[in-house]
């Protein structure tokens, strides 16, 4: 078999070359930054300030008479709707376009939103739905929109133009918690608020689609690329430990999300905005800052400090009485995150080989979302349990976690002690596959800067 059709077989962006066919703006000068990208910007930066706004989605629960354990539970049993499109992800983009897949989970997300204005139970079978179907479609909308932004440009522009691009969820991250704190304002919540909190969601989300139509508009063409076999491939380049230490930080940082406004309110703390506005700025800061350490350094230190920053933001929280001090542990939790998900993404999906690299970086991501799946009822269920004890709850809990995380660190530092893993600078790809390994890495690099909650 030639060459060239054997790389077409067997690349992770085969039948879906740089120049797509749904992208009728490639190779011109607009194709960049012309009003499809910046209609794709918009619609990312509306969804990602609808999504941070569920950072108040502990007061729905707590109005419905769920404590922390069952928040725990329904934001867990969420995370197996996104473990799910995980899975499915990239089978559908490659079957059905981008675009498909993009429009419909919009459609979802909104639809998921605007359902929980009729749910009225926490123990409900129709809370732990909807809540399915949201991160099924946040998955979904994620997915799809770097997989259809990434092929209009050429890949000498990817990392420029996805990277871009990313900077929305940054928008999301300091608009969405002052939204929230202004509809769920004052110490008792009323229900009509909640439903505001839900409908202003879905109206951001709904603002976002018909930006995603304008971005997409346009014929769709079917791509053939033939499936790789999963789970032998899976097998034989895991990244073994690596994996473990994804899952405990997917459970970190998904706490402060979750369990932010439940112990803010036990410490009478109304607003906590202010945390979000410290931890996406410190979080924008620390990752320009160490763009280019990375492939200087390598990933292991950075995943070691990484763990360290986020160990420390967990302990920090227990000196947080004010409004002002939630600044303490944000900026921890933020410089942690900033340069945790980066170098474990990139520390795992380059353990396959540059033809199944799109894999590896799926795995990595369903490692998140396992530690979400596992971390938030554990976290819910500490918390349950400590009052039942008669212990002081949120300083059981976050010393638990500040432990867990940091024999992570630990752990990590002795198992890759003996590891030689160079700095990526010091690795040059053959020219055969570095156009395609250029695509996965800036799309593994976007997925950090847009999904990464």
């Amino acid at each position: 078999m030639p060459s060239s059709r054997r790389r077409s077989l067997d690349s992770p962006f085969a039948g879906s070359s740089t120049f797509d066919a749904e992208s009728p703006a490639i190779g011109q000068p607009s194709g960049a930054y012309g009003p499809v990208f910046w209609a794709a910007y918009v619609a990312n930066a509306l969804t990602m300030i609808a999504i941070t706004l569920m950072v108040r989605y502990a007061d729905f629960v707590t109005h419905l008479g769920g404590a922390e354990g069952q928040l725990g539970l329904i934001v867990g049993v969420g995370m197996i709707g996104s473990l799910c499109m995980r899975v499915a992800q990239g089978v559908g983009i490659d079957r059905y376009g981008p675009r498909l897949i993009w429009r419909w989970s919009m459609l979802f997300f909104i639809v998921s939103l605007v359902a929980h204005v009729w749910i009225n139970s926490a123990t409900s079978f129709a809370i732990f739905a909807v809540r399915i179907l949201m991160q099924t479609s946040i998955a979904g909308i994620f997915g799809a929109s770097i997989t259809y932004i990434s092929r209009r440009v050429p890949p000498e522009r990817m990392a420029e133009i996805v990277g871009t691009l990313g900077t929305s969820g940054f928008v999301g991250f300091l608009v969405g918690p002052q939204l929230g704190d202004w509809i769920c304002g004052g110490q008792e919540i009323a229900r009509e608020q909640l439903n505001w909190l839900f409908l202003t969601a879905a109206g951001l989300a709904a603002g976002g689609f018909v930006a995603v139509c304008y971005a997409t508009r346009g014929q769709t063409v079917k791509s053939n690329r033939r499936q790789p076999p999963v789970i032998p491939l899976v097998r034989r380049y895991n990244p073994g430990f690596l994996l473990l230490v994804a899952v405990v930080v997917g459970g970190g940082i998904t706490i402060p999300h979750t369990f932010l406004r439940t112990f803010a309110a036990e410490r009478n703390i109304a607003q906590i905005g202010f945390f979000f506005i410290v931890y996406a700025c410190t979080a924008f800061v620390a990752r320009m800052f160490a763009r280019g350490l990375f492939a200087k350094y390598g990933n292991r230190p950075w995943i070691i400090g990484g763990l360290a920053l986020l160990a420390t933001s967990m302990s920090l929280y227990l000196v947080v009485y004010h409004v002002w001090q939630l600044a303490i542990p944000a900026i921890c939790a933020g410089a942690g995150h900033a340069i945790l998900f980066p170098a474990i993404m990139a520390a795992g999906s380059t353990r396959f080989p540059e033809r199944y690299r799109g894999l590896g970086t799926t795995l990595m991501l369903s490692m998140y979302d396992i530690g979400n799946l596992i971390g938030a009822p554990l976290v819910g269920g500490t918390l349950h349990l400590a009052r039942l004890a008669g212990w002081p709850a949120y300083p059981v809990m976050y010393s638990a976690v500040a432990g867990l995380i940091g024999v992570m660190a630990a752990a990590y530092w002795w198992q890759t002690r003996l590891v030689s893993q160079p700095a990526l600078s010091k690795v040059t790809p053959t020219s055969e596959h570095a156009s395609d390994r250029r695509q996965t890495e800036v799309v593994a690099c976007a997925q950090s800067s847009i999904i990464d909650r």
